[in-house]
């Protein structure tokens, strides 16, 4: 009684609901929670009552009803026949009904559950700051199972496990803030980016262009062009050169470090094919008070095979600095930068110390009114419209990369593309040195990219290219 009371409030209420979902009607990650995680399992429970009941736990003076000789007399007995047709009818109609909507509901809980909504949005707080980066990002049409989980029994079996971990931690408010990085328990990064990145395709060199806005009273628009050596690694029979030079199928590339972040390189060991393996140890500190770090000890730290993640570190959850947030917003138009100094003030308003992102947006708000009221009062007088969009560009572009609950500050999340403030390729560029020769990991610029242009307004190479385009 208790499964058929279940089913039969649940059954009507499920097929309503999944036709809301189904049509978008209702938009909140918490209402496919409700409807796959929790009143389709409660609609199967129900159902298994039902069966326990009926099999193991009716009446001895119905005992009868489910012998063959019960049935036959039913069968039998004039008058029974239609009765007992109609309630086989419904019973096979009824078991068809609740396996269609169970196989339904199950199919439509594993796809909620393996959504971007629900990885990003069922935990709000504590996801916000990488759902937000997420859907900035050029891979905000792949979902989050696709590289966290991918394909395979093996790997979808430990991320039940660690998800189980995950959700205690909420529950009792014990994950770190902001949440760690990298996450040792993601499958190898060449197992899950060469799903879609072909090893065949890692070849040339690429022509890259870096806007920037400078700080002056006219935000000048300056541009930067970097002819990047992507190069290869051993693939088709091309030497492995270049940037992918690190992925070679020949040779590898393992290092040992000694922080949760892998910042700190203190040995690379490259080992090749017939040859003997090259060790590398960071340069030893000299001087009158240089002291031997215990971290340098030799076989600290983890060891590591190189693969993508280790510079493709930020694939997806990027997160920009102030100057690179202001740049993007400027370039598209969103920040004007006909207003004077909207560069400068906007990156003194938004590196401000915020508590929340709600005082952060009064704080901005504020700070850009007072300046501009007090320096050019009768510029914003004339283009109210034009200041507005300029502080809700410049709220934006805070509110997409900072998020003060969970700890994630300006440069919180750092990228090893590139060589900013020591980190990326100095972490073993220039600081490790092979241990019988002493011979240093090059720090050449031209290794790896070859710069045309720095900062300037009208670069030379871009002209020159437009001509050879139109001839």
């Amino acid at each position: 009684m208790t499964g058929a009371l279940i089913v039969g409030v649940l059954l009507p209420v499920l097929m309503i609901s999944m036709v809301f979902d189904v049509l978008g009607l209702i938009d909140n990650p918490y209402f496919g929670f409700l409807l796959y995680v929790v009143m389709a399992p409660l609609l199967v429970f129900g159902i298994l009552l039902f069966i326990l009941g009926g099999l193991f736990f009716h009446g001895k003076e119905d005992i009868g009803t489910y012998t063959v000789e019960y049935l036959k007399e039913q069968f039998t007995r004039p008058g029974r026949y239609t009765r007992i047709r109609r309630l086989l009818i419904f019973t096979a109609v009824s078991t068809l009904l609740l396996v269609f909507v169970v196989g339904v509901a199950s199919y439509s809980s594993f796809k909620y559950t393996s959504s971007a909504r629900f990885c990003g949005l069922f935990c709000h707080n504590v996801m916000q700051p990488q759902y937000t980066a997420y859907e900035n990002s050029p891979h905000s049409r792949v979902s989050c199972v696709e590289c966290h989980l991918g394909a395979g029994a093996d790997w979808s079996e430990r991320s039940r496990f660690t998800g189980l971990k995950q959700l205690a931690s909420v529950v009792t408010g014990s994950y770190p803030k902001p949440i760690l990085s990298p996450i040792n328990d993601l499958r190898p990064g060449r197992e899950t980016c060469e799903k879609c990145h072909l090893p065949e395709k890692f070849h040339g060199s690429r022509l890259y262009s870096k806007d920037h806005f400078l700080n002056d009273e006219t935000n000048t628009h300056v541009k930067t062009i970097i002819l990047m050596k992507v190069g290869s690694g051993d693939i088709q029979g091309t030497k492995a050169h270049g940037v992918h030079w690190h992925v070679s199928g020949i040779q590898q590339v393992q290092y040992r470090a000694v922080d949760q972040q892998r910042e700190v390189i203190v040995a690379v060991r490259k080992r090749e094919k017939g040859k003997k393996d090259v060790v590398y140890s960071l340069i030893p500190k000299t001087g009158k008070n240089a002291q031997p770090l215990p971290e340098y000890k030799s076989g600290a730290g983890e060891l590591r095979t190189m693969d993508c993640i280790d510079c493709h570190n930020r694939p997806t959850h990027i997160f920009l600095s102030a100057d690179e947030a202001l740049d993007k917003k400027l370039l598209a138009n969103i920040i004007p930068s006909y207003l004077p100094y909207i560069k400068r003030q906007a990156l003194a308003v938004i590196t401000g110390k915020y508590t929340s992102r709600e005082e952060a947006g009064v704080g901005i708000s504020r700070g850009l009114q007072n300046w501009y009221r007090e320096h050019y009062p009768d510029l914003i007088r004339k283009n109210p419209d034009l200041f507005e969009r300029a502080i809700q560009g410049t709220i934006e572009a805070y509110e997409e990369n900072i998020f003060p609950e969970m700890n994630v500050t300006w440069g919180i999340y750092k990228t090893n593309l590139g060589h900013k403030n020591g980190s990326g390729c100095f972490r073993c560029h220039g600081k490790l040195q092979e241990n019988k020769s002493g011979r240093v990991i090059s720090s050449d610029c031209n290794l790896c990219h070859i710069i045309f242009a720095e900062d300037e307004k009208h670069p030379d190479i871009l002209s020159s290219l437009q001509c050879l385009l139109r001839m």
